[in-house]
């Protein structure tokens, strides 16, 4: 009896010394947690975020959460490590002074849009082709320009644009969902109306609209929209960085996930049907 008890506890020490090493190789083979922070309520940053979570998920094989933060707290985050990576850094303007902030704490792996832009916009119908004309247009938009939230960066310049221009008009603060209403009535008419706006947006995808031309350079250059990542990402999910490192795409095809959310759809669920529905773009940002 003495003997058999034996040989049962060595026969327990073996299989529990196997699961033991089950359990460590699981572990090795195991990929972190990677957490993504988006700017809370930009619909470029929510689309551009939620496809890359979708590829690093649905490819990649890595668990994902998204956090949704304002843009002080989201550069905080990646230079701590409390946050891997962002794809929503507005440079070198918007987010100019994060940057210098935390450049020494942060990585920028490239730039997933370019040609990022704020202005004034008007449908392509509208006559007027620089901010100079509105003057000449002032009855036709009955004196207003169509605003977001009071205090946005597109709102100051275009206080400073009303100035350098001497444009005799009203700066009518509203909401970005106000001015996307009011946007969509004057195209349902066909009437003239000017919005301040931004690209990459939804909009664009949705009607023809364009940038006035800005001739005195009030709303500045072009900028790009970065994917900037904690350094210790490349050690932690190497395979993950180099996709986010490659990570990059038009206004059509992020106008395109904006819009499926804005006609309402979850974001996951527009993420994923862009994913499939895509699948040689995302195997290019996967070489």
């Amino acid at each position: 009896m003495g003997k058999l008890k034996q040989l049962c506890m060595q026969g327990l020490g073996v299989a529990a010394l196997a699961i033991g090493l089950s359990a460590t190789a699981f572990a090795a083979d195991e990929k972190p947690e990677l957490n993504i922070g988006y700017v809370n309520g930009w619909d470029d940053s929510i689309a551009v975020s939620n496809v890359a979570a979708e590829v690093l998920r649905s490819k990649l094989g890595y668990d994902v959460t998204l956090k949704a933060v304002e843009p002080a707290i989201m550069w905080q985050g990646v230079a701590r490590g409390d946050l891997d990576v962002t794809l929503s850094a507005w440079l070198p303007v918007t987010h100019g002074e994060y940057y210098k902030r935390f450049k020494d704490k942060v990585e920028v792996l490239g730039t997933n849009y370019e040609g990022a832009k704020i202005g004034l916009i008007v449908p392509e119908y509208f006559a007027a082709k620089s901010i100079e004309d509105l003057n000449a247009h002032s009855e036709e938009i009955n004196g207003n320009i169509t605003g977001i939230d009071a205090g946005a960066g597109v709102m100051r310049r275009t206080e400073d644009a009303i100035k350098e221009y001497n444009l005799d008009l009203n700066l009518l603060p509203s909401s970005g969902p106000g001015m996307a209403i009011a946007l969509a009535r004057a195209e349902k008419a066909q009437k003239p109306i000017v919005v301040t706006g931004w690209i990459p947006h939804w909009m664009f995808a949705k009607w023809k609209l364009r940038f006035l031309e800005d001739p005195k350079n009030v709303f500045g250059d072009a900028e790009h929209v970065d994917t900037v990542a904690n350094p210790k990402l490349a050690s932690k999910a190497p395979d993950a960085a180099a996709f986010l490192k490659n990570i990059s795409w038009s206004g059509e095809e992020v106008g395109s996930v904006m819009l499926a959310i804005r006609d309402g759809a979850k974001p996951a669920e527009a993420a994923k049907a862009w994913v499939e529905a895509n699948p040689e773009r995302v195997a290019e940002w996967l070489k």
